[in-house]
């Protein structure tokens, strides 16, 4: 399927001098594109020829000069939506899905940056798809570092009719088939609609737990961002995606009985024994209670049952998603850091599916499989470091919090997070609905952001917050904090580079 292509080089274009009064006096250092910089390697799958000269753009614009290469295309008319499309077209074809993570982040985070996006004042949306853009060429320089991957031209004379395409790709998943699934998912890319395609990869990107949550993100996140761009270009997101989820890392064959795979084998026989109207529940918050408690000491395996035992009880699934929201940003409270984040950015992905999902059986497995997720994290989390005692449902609002109001909380942001959470807890009680608070975080992160995680948090938290229960939103926001950007630290080159090349 995959194979390293010799098609990527770099132009070794120089921007020429231009007067500096004029506002647009970059458009100048466009460099013209050569037939031989045109041509196209037949080892390199292509894009359709209304995108790919932008896709090109990206893979060969050094990367000291990209933003102002796209500014300059901006000016001339390029529109948000193709430098959309360019930039997640050029991850799938230049940036290797295995580990789903690391250098592949440049792919799982424009979803993220996109929401930013189009959540953000006029002035400031390009600011998260120019960090984008940077951060895909950061991406690409380590893919080539590490043997230069590059996605392939699927191989036609393989890829299943459209009757039979469905059933192939399903047999390759389910056999981890790595060379059968490529072309299955090619064939089934062609024929099926969005709806029954993200049936069959919301069940695959929640079947295990390897790379801590990522296949999951990759199908939320993947979904999203086709969905704006347009399912026309879904075939080559849809065959990095599958050869993503078929990755077993160093374990053995399907039926070596991995750590990572066990929860799915016995969730798909607990959501057995859920009543058929378990989604007529009622909320309770004593319910919410119960559960976040459970959370802090029970096993992957004893979740997910007690769940099964509230939903059988007539409590509402929200009741439940409450506290796998807010557990997970307990989480992040008493272990910060990498894993922890993850509790947070995997459960927004399995809440999106879940909501997404028409199938009363996938939505059972989602909501269980996120019940064991919660519970491997904290594991996880408690093994880099010693889980601090905080308890977000005890939080207390720090009194005082009243002098200062927001800039006084990002300050605490960065420099003492706990003092933060107490804050942006009275702050929140303050005010009914604290879009203040979410705009200016928001605002921080496009400038102070240093990694993908950054956008991906932000993304996932803002965004669920919303859909946390009023009772809980709160509390849910005040764990925020611990990965959010503080005011204190210094602006991005990034930032700097994209105001000045689109003068904003």
């Amino acid at each position: 399927m995959f194979g390293a292509s010799s098609r990527r080089r770099f132009l070794q274009a120089t921007a020429g001098a231009f007067a500096a009064t004029s506002p647009l006096s970059f458009l100048r250092g466009v460099p013209s594109v050569s037939a031989a910089e045109a041509a196209l390697d037949p080892n390199t799958v292509r894009f359709g020829p209304e995108i790919e000269p932008l896709v090109r753009l990206l893979e060969d614009t050094p990367r000291e000069q990209l933003l102002e290469q796209v500014a300059a295309r901006i000016h001339q008319g390029t529109s948000y939506r193709e430098v959309l499309i360019a930039l997640l077209l050029a991850g799938v074809r230049n940036v290797q899905p295995r580990p789903v993570g690391f250098k592949f982040h440049a792919v799982l985070v424009v979803n993220s940056a996109h929401l930013a996006s189009i959540s953000s004042p006029d002035e400031l949306r390009w600011l998260p798809i120019f960090w984008a853009l940077d951060n895909f060429k950061s991406a690409q320089a380590a893919d080539v570092r590490e043997g230069n991957w590059t996605m392939a031209p699927v191989d036609e004379s393989a890829v299943p009719p459209a009757h039979k395409a469905r059933a192939a790709f399903i047999n390759a998943m389910d056999q981890w088939d790595e060379q059968a699934v490529d072309v299955a998912v090619a064939g089934l890319a062609r024929t099926a609609g969005a709806n029954e395609l993200f049936e069959l990869f919301a069940r695959y990107g929640a079947r295990d737990f390897r790379d801590i949550g990522h296949k999951a993100i990759f199908v939320a996140n993947s979904w999203r961002t086709l969905t704006a761009m347009g399912w026309q270009y879904a075939e080559p997101v849809l065959r990095s995606l599958a050869y993503a989820l078929v990755d077993r890392g160093r374990d053995g064959p399907p039926d070596s009985d991995a750590p990572a795979d066990r929860p799915w084998r016995r969730n798909a026989e607990l959501a057995r024994q859920i009543r058929a109207a378990w989604q007529e529940g009622k909320p309770d918050d004593a319910a919410t209670s119960e559960f976040l408690a459970a959370l802090r000491t029970s096993s992957d395996e004893e979740a997910p049952q007690l769940v099964v035992d509230m939903l059988n009880r007539g409590i509402a699934p929200q009741s439940i998603w409450d506290a796998l929201l807010v557990g997970a940003g307990e989480i992040l409270a008493r272990a910060p850091g990498i894993v922890a984040l993850h509790t947070v950015t995997s459960s927004n992905a399995l809440r999106f599916a879940y909501e997404a999902s028409s199938s009363d059986d996938t939505r059972r497995l989602l909501l269980l499989q996120n019940a064991s997720f919660v519970p491997l994290f904290r594991e996880a989390a408690a093994r880099r470091n010693k889980l601090a005692s905080i308890q977000i449902d005890a939080l207390e609002p720090l009194a005082s919090a009243d002098e200062g109001g927001l800039d006084d909380i990002f300050v605490d942001v960065s420099n003492d997070p706990l003092r933060a959470a107490r804050k942006t807890l009275a702050y929140a009680r303050r005010h009914a609905d604290p879009e203040a608070f979410i705009n200016k975080a928001r605002t921080l992160v496009f400038l102070k952001g240093k990694d993908s995680h950054d956008y991906k948090f932000s993304s996932a938290v803002l965004e669920d917050y919303y859909k946390v229960s009023p009772a809980w939103r709160d509390r849910y926001l005040a764990a925020s904090v611990f990965n959010l950007r503080g005011s204190e630290a210094p602006d991005t080159a990034v930032a700097r580079r994209t105001r000045e090349a689109l003068r904003v």
